[in-house]
């Protein structure tokens, strides 16, 4: 198996972990799947849950609706009805609202599946998989891709599912736009750093959430830890939201997953170096999130790896808490990296552990 055809199948697996597209049994099932192009993956994912959404029903609202009528429906629009004699036909200009699919959601799904049909290199089977689903979205209009207020589409207890469809459908548009080639539009044929880092970070988290929920994965707030007495102007001071945090109840792993071209920078005299800004702001919510300085709080930085032949590797112990930059292979087979997923809770718990131990004994 090539390692693009790898790559490719791992941001599937990516994608579903991030959304919780499928079950543990569609993930485990992935294996079997042939992806020619991120684009089959992508309307893969989308039938997958867009299916599974059809069969509980679309999500409807009351949207607003004006229409000529024999009998009074909602309010008269009486300057309507004047301006149009509507009267003289013995008809009136109503609105009301109706109980619809029409709704900005179904709006973006649609014009989103459209746009990897049309433009999309997906494979037949998988391309006619989706225009299947075109006819239960018949009532919903279809708009441009760049009409999408992405900002504007609430998520709530009703439409709760469409959490993960949105997602994917944002991702679409984000990180595969639309360019002019040749005269012909098309598709980019990867994701763009900016989605691929929002992507890289979620499906960290609900990795940890789906294999590890005694670990307590979340994205935590940590407080700074400043004196109240001594200090002013702290309303000014940033959120600290840490990526993942993972705890055991006694220590605690923060880990800030970094998707980047490049994971070194360029230091004095061309030496590559880790990321000065990445490593003062792990620093920063570690120090902070040890309290009780124990030594307790470990801190990952996590890059998806580069094709660079150099590559971040730091472990060290700063003020008692130990902090480690690594990388994590996207190119490797599920298998393997899944392996380094299951690894690092456990090595990093034990290195804090023993840290704690060592204080214990000193005091």
């Amino acid at each position: 198996m090539s390692a693009s055809t790898i790559l490719i199948r791992n941001v599937y697996v990516m994608m579903a972990y991030a959304f919780r597209a499928l079950q543990t049994r569609d993930i485990a099932s992935v294996k079997g799947e042939s992806f020619d192009h991120l684009h089959d993956l992508l309307a893969d994912l989308l039938r997958r849950g867009l299916s599974s959404q059809i069969k509980r029903g679309l999500h409807h609202d009351y949207l607003p609706q004006t229409d000529t009528l024999t009998t009074v429906r909602g309010r008269i629009d009486i300057s309507l009805t004047a301006s149009s004699r509507s009267m003289l036909r013995g008809r009136l200009v109503c609105q009301f609202d109706e109980y619809l699919p029409d709704t900005p959601h179904n709006r973006a799904l649609k014009s989103v599946v459209i746009l990897l049909i049309r433009r999309g290199q997906v494979q037949p089977v998988r391309r006619k998989a989706l225009a299947d689903l075109m006819p239960h979205l018949a009532s919903v209009r279809e708009i441009r891709p760049t009409e999408i207020r992405w900002g504007d589409l609430s998520i709530h207890r009703a439409n709760a599912n469409y959490r993960m469809l949105l997602g994917i459908c944002e991702l679409i548009v984000k990180g595969l736009l639309p360019t002019q080639e040749s005269g012909e539009t098309k598709l980019w044929s990867w994701l763009n750093d900016e989605a691929m880092s929002r992507l890289y970070e979620r499906f960290i988290l609900q990795y940890y959430k789906v294999h590890h929920p005694d670990l307590s994965p979340h994205a935590r707030q940590i407080p700074w830890a400043f004196d109240p007495a001594e200090s002013s102007g702290t309303g000014q001071l940033p959120v600290m939201q840490t990526d993942v945090t993972l705890t055991d109840g006694s220590s605690e792993l923060i880990i800030d997953a970094k998707y980047y071209g490049r994971s070194l920078q360029s230091g004095r005299g061309d030496k590559q170096t880790a990321h000065s800004h990445n490593l003062y702001q792990i620093a920063t919510y570690v120090w902070n999130a040890d309290v009780q300085r124990e030594g307790s709080v470990t801190g990952l930085l996590l890059y998806a790896r580069t094709v660079h032949e150099e590559q971040p590797d730091v472990d060290v112990v700063v003020r008692g808490n130990r902090i480690s930059v690594q990388t994590l292979n996207l190119d490797l087979p599920w298998d393997e990296l899944r392996g380094v997923l299951e690894h690092l809770p456990d090595s990093l718990r034990t290195i804090s552990n023993d840290r704690k131990t060592e204080l214990r004994s000193r005091g």
